[in-house]
């Protein structure tokens, strides 16, 4: 409904869709739009990425008809807009290698295609096109569970206790050494340089993930790296363990800086719009509204 509680037509939700997801992320997709006038869960989405779907046009609500209507009017929008095609690639990780994601059900090429194409805006430089583009056909990590109660390996029969890492694949657990991971070694969630460094030297890794009952989403534990991966980057950070410190030291000093600066800021503005406030109260009032 828009805002007079008129009812509006597919050709504005597909626009106030995409609107919204390019002044965001500076592209817009076929699932942006879906997402962004409920068709399709985000949820489902994820699933879909995991595997757990055959193909995305099984989740996405509504018929066929509606579904090719408003994805003709989004690509209509986006030539009318300037915007930049490129086809990304849409895969997912498995044991037996890569496997492209299928839209449709029929995997039409030309179906596939329109689904998979992003588009960029014209305001984005030459350089920031290609990183975005290459952030996006970049293929996603593989994530890993941390199991809440005591499970089994579909493929070993190995009995994994509650805790235990395992990797589901086609809705079945398998535990890490039949996933492939068996060689790989957890980091737990903390230290940013140590996590950054050990992706970055490692060929192979992986999110660890962990369900949380009260906040109702998965939340990340740190990730599994090489073994050689992760003492080099342990021992890059003892190398600059005091050059970080120190950089830390300094962004802090600024951080209460800037804080200073607001308190002040606001302090002069209460007493403009009450002139009767005494000094302290003011700058108590301040300081509560920049550090709480």
């Amino acid at each position: 409904m828009s805002q007079s509680g008129r009812k509006l037509t597919l050709e504005e939700r597909v626009a106030r869709a995409a609107e919204t997801a390019l002044s965001r992320q500076h592209y817009v997709s076929a699932i942006d739009v879906l997402c962004g006038m409920g068709l399709l869960l985000p949820m489902h989405v994820d699933s879909w990425r995991r595997g757990r779907v055959d193909y995305l046009e099984q989740v996405i609500q509504g018929n066929l008809h509606k579904i090719s209507s408003a994805m003709e009017i989004f690509r209509r929008w986006a030539r009318e807009k300037g915007l930049k095609p490129s086809e990304t690639g849409y895969v997912r990780r498995a044991r037996s290698g890569i496997i492209p994601l299928q839209f449709s059900k029929s995997g039409d090429p030309a179906i596939e295609k329109s689904y998979s194409t992003h588009y960029l805006s014209p305001a984005l430089s030459e350089r920031k096109q290609e990183k975005l583009q290459d952030k996006l056909n970049r293929t996603p990590q593989p994530v890993v569970f941390q199991t809440l109660r005591a499970a089994q390996c579909s493929e070993c029969g190995a009995e994994l206790d509650q805790g235990s890492l395992l990797l589901m694949e086609a809705e079945q657990p398998l535990c890490l050494a039949c996933a492939g991971f068996g060689n790989l070694e957890f980091l737990a969630a903390g230290d940013v340089a140590l996590t950054r460094r050990a992706t970055r030297h490692s060929a192979r890794n992986a999110v660890v993930v962990r369900f949380s009952r009260a906040r109702k989403r998965y939340e990340r534990q740190g990730i599994l790296v090489e073994t050689s991966a992760l003492e080099k980057a342990e021992r890059e950070c003892a190398e600059d363990a005091d050059e970080r410190a120190a950089g830390r030291a300094r962004e802090a000093v600024r951080r209460r800086e800037e804080d200073r600066k607001l308190v002040a800021s606001m302090a002069k503005q209460i007493g403009v719009l009450f002139p009767g406030c005494p000094a302290h109260e003011r700058a108590a009032i301040s300081e509560i509204g920049v550090f709480t």
